[in-house]
C-alpha cells in the first residue's frame, strides 16, 4: 500500500505533462480497433448477467438464430434489471415482465417442475426466450433484418410488423430496436480488439482537473454541492464533458459499452469493483483509468479525488464507453 501511494504520488507530480501524454496517446489509438459482437456463438460478458441467471441466459440464449444469449440478456436488463420481482403499471410481472394474458398463452415450464411461474426466472427466462422465437417464426418473411423484425413485434405485436413491412414507424418500438440491440453489445464477450473511445481524452482531462476535490456521498460537483463528487457522479460528469450522457450510478454505467479485459485497457475506459465479482449488479466503485495501471477515482468519505491503483482483489472490470451505448442506457425503460 505504501509503495503503491508513492508511484501515485510521483505520477501526480509530473502533472501537466502527464494529462498531455495521456490525451495524446487516446487520440493516437483513436479509431485503430475494430469492435463489435462478431460472428460465432456469443458468449456472456464477465459478470454481466447475474450469476443466477447466467447459464439459464447462455442456454436459451441460444435456442434459435433470431436471438444470442447477449441479446436475451439485453431484453431481460430493458425489461426488469435482472429483478425476478418486478412489477410494472402495466401489470407486467417478473424478470422477463410478461403481462397475465401473454404469460397465460407463451409461459413454459423451463425448469420441468410441472408449474409455469412468471415469478421464477427458471420459467421466465425460458419463456422469454421462447417467446422471441415464436415472433421471429412469425415474421419469417418480413423483409429485413430477423431479429429486428421479432424485437419489434415483440414490442408493437407481429400484425403491425408484417403490416409494415418491416419495424413499424413507431417511435417507441423503433427505440426498444435500437436499445437492445446496442446493449446486446455490452452483455457480449468481445471477440476482437475494441475501438477506444473517441471522447476518451476530454474525460480524462475533466476528471484531472477535479483532483484533490474531497469526496461527497451523492456528490454529482454542483454549485450547491460545493462542485464535490462522487465515485459514479465524477465518472458522470467527466463524460458529460465529453457530451455523453451515463446514468447516474456505477452498476448501470458498466454496460455503457463493451467490456475489455484487463490487459487490453486504454485510458479513458471506466474501471469498476464490487465484493461480489460475478455479478455487475452489485458494482459498489468506479473509475476513469488512465494508464500505467491507475485510475483517477473519487474513493471514499474523508477522500479526494486522487490517483488510485487498480490491481486490487475487489477489480470488476471495465467498460468502453460508446456514445450508442450510454444513449441506450438512458432513454431505456
Amino acid at each position: 500500500m505504501r509503495k503503491g501511494r508513492v508511484v501515485a504520488l510521483a505520477v501526480v507530480g509530473s502533472g501537466l505533462s502527464f494529462a498531455l501524454a495521456l490525451i495524446i496517446g487516446v487520440y493516437l489509438v483513436a479509431g485503430n480497433g475494430v469492435g463489435g459482437v462478431g460472428g460465432g456463438s456469443v458468449g456472456l460478458a464477465k459478470g454481466a448477467v447475474p450469476a443466477a441467471y447466467k447459464s439459464l441466459v447462455q442456454k436459451w440464449g441460444n435456442l434459435c438464430p433470431a436471438i444470442n444469449p447477449a441479446l436475451l440478456a439485453a431484453q431481460l436488463y430493458q425489461e426488469s434489471g435482472f429483478d425476478p420481482n418486478a412489477r410494472s403499471a402495466a401489470a407486467a410481472e417478473g424478470i422477463a415482465q410478461f403481462i397475465p394474458g401473454t404469460w397465460a398463452t407463451h409461459g413454459v415450464d423451463g425448469n420441468g417442475d410441472g408449474r409455469r411461474d412468471v415469478w421464477d426466472p427458471n420459467d421466465a427466462i425460458p419463456s422469454a426466450a421462447s417467446y422471441d422465437c415464436e415472433l421471429a417464426k412469425y415474421v419469417r418473411t418480413v423483409p429485413g433484418d430477423a431479429t429486428h423484425n421479432m424485437l419489434a413485434a415483440y414490442n408493437a405485436g407481429a400484425d403491425a410488423v408484417i403490416r409494415y413491412g418491416g419495424v413499424p414507424p413507431y417511435a417507441e418500438t423503433q427505440n426498444y430496436v435500437k436499445t437492445i440491440t446496442t446493449l446486446e453489445k455490452s452483455f457480449a464477450a468481445p471477440v476482437t480488439r475494441l475501438d477506444p473511445s473517441q471522447q476518451a481524452a476530454q474525460a480524462i482531462s475533466y476528471a484531472q482537473s477535479k483532483l484533490g476535490t474531497p469526496y461527497l456521498w451523492g456528490g454529482e460537483g454542483t454549485a450547491e454541492q460545493g462542485g464535490r463528487f462522487d465515485c459514479s457522479g465524477l465518472t458522470q460528469a467527466a463524460y458529460a464533458s465529453a457530451k455523453i450522457s451515463l446514468p447516474r450510478v456505477a452498476n448501470d454505467q458498466y454496460n455503457a459499452g463493451a467490456h475489455p479485459k484487463r490487459e487490453e485497457l486504454l485510458p479513458g475506459d471506466l474501471v469498476f469493483f464490487s465484493d461480489d465479482l460475478t455479478n455487475s449488479r452489485a458494482i459498489r466503485h468506479v473509475g476513469i483509468y488512465v494508464g500505467g495501471g491507475y485510475m483517477i477515482d473519487a474513493p471514499r468519505t474523508g477522500a479526494v479525488i486522487r490517483f488510485d491503483p487498480i490491481d486490487t482483489p475487489d477489480y470488476f472490470g471495465a467498460t468502453r464507453v460508446t456514445e450508442d451505448g450510454a444513449k441506450a442506457l438512458t432513454t431505456s425503460v
